[in-house]
């Protein structure tokens, strides 16, 4: 592979009955959307994909480019057809459905897709917002489709208090719901297949309600307890600044004050995701400026890069 550089990311809008102003107002995401609910920082999807922002492949899709160096800027062992990761930006103006995922097995059985594990980091959050994760201790499987059943499924979720900062993992099977008044970053597996369960009986634009899946819902969801969230969390160890490091992806978080360097080897992409501040990241005479709110991808195998500035980011890799 030739011609190793950082990409600069433009963002997919995304929108939903759910989404706000904030990506917009405070982020500066620009969309011809009424409201945004998510923007994708990270994707590479038939209907989906960023736009290079700077450098020689200026102004073509990251798919393209991808295609152009090879699997091996995903990762020396990546011999899969689609890209593994999505990475978000999520603004609940106002609460989200209460929803699952499938794991691999049942999405390959029954949707010919994959599973769906997940990780929020709280961006910024009102006072008193909440989030919705896990069945309440002592609740079945069997209580939790009964209640959804009866369009009551609330009571047998978990509700956490959260702030900026915080961090949850969802794996596949967890019932789950971001409240209203988060702003959250999301890296999860690439896939884009959910189980809505309960929508509080809200109406679309043209006045119907949402669809549940309620049926498919109740195969797949079950309760974990802490000790089981976390061997998955947990799987491939922890080490400085670790969010998560799960089969599907490792994530870690870092503050930076003027000046940092590190090695993007051949095992795995990074994807740098801007929470504050700005600088620039350069690498292979490449230099490409940031500032909050920026996605930046590092193909494997490129070598050492120093981000210069002071910041807040997330680093993910496989």
């Amino acid at each position: 592979m030739t011609n190793l550089y950082p990409l600069k990311l433009a963002p997919v809008a995304k929108s939903a009955i759910w989404g706000g102003q904030r990506l917009r107002r405070d982020w500066d995401k620009q969309s011809n959307l009424d409201a945004i609910a998510e923007t994708w920082e990270l994707t590479v999807r038939p209907n989906e994909n960023n736009i290079i922002k700077n450098g020689p492949f200026e102004g073509e899709n990251l798919q393209n480019v991808l295609k152009k160096w090879g699997n091996q800027a995903i990762g020396a062992d990546f011999n899969n057809d689609r890209f593994p990761l999505l990475v978000k930006f999520i603004d609940a103006a106002d609460r989200l459905s209460v929803q699952v995922h499938p794991d691999d097995d049942f999405a390959g059985t029954f949707e010919h897709d994959l599973g769906k594990t997940e990780m929020w980091y709280v961006v910024e959050a009102d006072p008193g917002a909440t989030i919705l994760m896990g069945l309440i201790e002592g609740a079945s499987k069997a209580d939790f489709a009964a209640a959804a059943t009866a369009g009551n499924p609330e009571p047998l979720l978990r509700c956490i208090q959260v702030q900026k900062g915080d961090c949850f993992f969802i794996p596949a099977g967890m019932p789950h719901a971001i409240g209203k008044g988060v702003l959250i970053a999301e890296i999860q597996q690439n896939c884009d297949l959910t189980y809505r369960v309960f929508d509080y009986n809200r109406r679309d634009k043209n006045g119907n309600l949402r669809e549940l899946h309620v049926e498919k819902a109740m195969q797949v969801v079950r309760p974990f307890s802490e000790a089981e969230v976390n061997a998955i969390r947990y799987a491939n160890g922890v080490a400085d600044g670790t969010l998560v490091s799960c089969p599907y992806f490792t994530v870690k978080h870092a503050n930076i004050a003027d000046t940092w360097t590190a090695t993007v080897e051949k095992d795995s992409f990074q994807s740098l995701l801007f929470l504050a501040g700005e600088g620039t990241v350069c690498a292979n005479g490449h230099s490409v400026a940031f500032r909050k709110g920026d996605s930046i991808f590092l193909p494997a195998g490129m070598g050492s890069y120093t981000v210069s500035g002071s910041c807040e980011m997330l680093i993910s890799t496989l």
